[in-house]
């Protein structure tokens, strides 16, 4: 393929450099159909770093690979998400999840993961969710939200919203917000906030993570990765569940292979059977 005539050259040699080492570190398959969206990622840092060619970026990324390398995997991240999407997650919660804990005890604490937390609104909505419906049971509830891109996780933890955002949510989901309407920006209140760890994690790199899970959300990730990739992911998952535990994927997203360890429950969720 020739050169693509843009801003900044970039040869095939430098597309395949950068397409093996996303697919190295984290598991990203960038085909040739990615090659314009990888020139657009990458042409803000080759900017920013005040290089001239992709050639050059290639190699500043493998003389400075412990402090670019972060920068490359944020800016080849997509990140698009919002509050309380594919609403009917949140309805198995409120509706089926939720009056399952009958039968737990109290002192048991919930633990739910939202593997690819981006910029926080699905562990925001996990966490509205769960303390809307289970006030004043006294019951403890510990989110953990990770994500390869940095500095999501960093915007995810200000839990700071445009109002434009957060007024697209139901009525009675305001109240968990404090809003500035000279600023038009709200905060997710503290006891909100309170629920969730925000930490940087690559899924296919090692977990440092003591405890099992009562659900897991892993949506709309495992479609950049080939298939024996998402194979092994979704086999750790189970791993990271307890017995009757629950996965929740995306709706394009599907789990093949796993027949022996999760049953449909449809919507896109799957419980643990084994």
């Amino acid at each position: 393929m020739s050169a693509v005539e843009r801003e900044f050259l970039m040869r095939q040699e430098d597309f395949d450099f950068l397409a093996a080492l996303a697919y190295e570190t984290s598991g990203i398959v960038l085909g040739e159909h990615k090659m314009q969206l990888l020139y657009s990622r990458i042409a803000r840092r080759i900017r920013a770093l005040k290089l001239k060619t992709f050639a050059e970026y290639c190699d500043y990324l493998e003389a400075h690979k412990a402090d670019e390398l972060t920068h490359f995997l944020n800016a080849i991240t997509t990140n698009l998400t919002s509050f309380f999407r594919e609403s009917h997650h949140f309805e198995f919660l409120a509706k089926e999840f939720i009056p399952e804990l009958a039968t737990r005890p109290r002192n048991e604490p919930v633990r739910i993961w939202s593997s690819a937390a981006s910029t926080g609104q699905e562990p925001y909505s996990i966490a509205i969710t769960m303390h809307k419906h289970l006030a004043g049971q006294g019951r403890q509830v510990k989110i953990l939200a990770t994500d390869l891109d940095s500095e999501v996780i960093k915007k995810g933890r200000t839990g700071v919203y445009s109002l434009d955002e957060i007024e697209q949510m139901p009525r009675d989901y305001l109240k968990y917000f404090e809003r500035n309407n000279a600023t038009r920006m709200g905060r997710v209140k503290d006891e909100i906030r309170d629920l969730i760890q925000f930490n940087r994690l690559n899924l296919l790199g090692p977990w440092p993570i003591k405890v099992q899970f009562d659900i897991i959300f892993c949506r709309n990730v495992v479609i950049y990765f080939n298939k024996e990739t998402q194979k092994q992911l979704f086999s750790r998952l189970a791993d990271q569940l307890v017995m009757g535990g629950y996965l929740i994927i995306g709706h394009s997203e599907h789990l093949s292979g796993m027949e022996g360890r999760f049953k449909s429950c449809g919507r896109t969720i799957y419980q643990k059977i084994g």
